[in-house]
């Protein structure tokens, strides 16, 4: 039952519009980038707000959305994980930090950025088995390669994330290098 004279009915409404402007991870986050990843977010979203709730494609789509938020929730986790590790506590943040106005800090430094990228695709479960790479870590990769330590990265995403048969990733996460 809805009541014009209840202070409150828009409560969940403006929650639920904060939800759907974000396309990265949490309400409110601006760092995301409107990289090939966004854009296939959001045209999901443009989707299923175009579909009856009750409908099991709403539904589908519904669900399909959240797994892809938690999916690079967990991503960006793994790698903030590591850059503590790294002795990037204060920084960690801002080193994942990618904007519309971000830039590659040396244009020398792309491919090698790129060939990084790969490498921890292929040779970690640094990003899920499904995982396509995002634009978003190329950033990351150049900041780290900028800060001399893209190469201890690799090694330590390679530890406590190592490429297990069937592409499944080791159990211990962080706590692996606690050991």
């Amino acid at each position: 039952l809805c009541s014009n004279n209840n202070p409150y009915a828009s409560f969940g409404a403006t929650l639920a519009r904060d939800e759907e402007q974000n396309l990265w991870s949490t309400p409110h986050d601006v760092t995301h980038t409107e990289a090939d990843d966004d854009r296939v977010l959001y045209n999901m979203i443009v989707v299923r707000n175009q579909l009856d709730k009750d409908s099991e494609e709403w539904q589908k789509l519904n669900y399909d959305i959240y797994t892809l938020r938690q999916t690079r929730k967990e991503v960006r986790s793994r790698w903030k994980h590591i850059l503590e590790d790294l002795g990037f506590q204060k920084e960690a943040d801002s080193l994942l930090s990618v904007t519309k106005l971000s830039i590659i800090s040396d244009s020398q430094n792309m491919s090698k950025a790129r060939d990084i990228l790969l490498k921890l695709s292929e040779e970690t479960n640094i990003f899920p088995t499904s995982w396509e790479l995002s634009e978003r870590y190329l950033f990351v990769v150049d900041r780290l390669i900028a800060l001399d330590a893209a190469d201890e990265f690799f090694k330590m995403a390679s530890a406590v994330y190592p490429k297990r048969p069937g592409g499944d990733r080791a159990d211990e996460g962080p706590r692996a290098l606690q050991s």
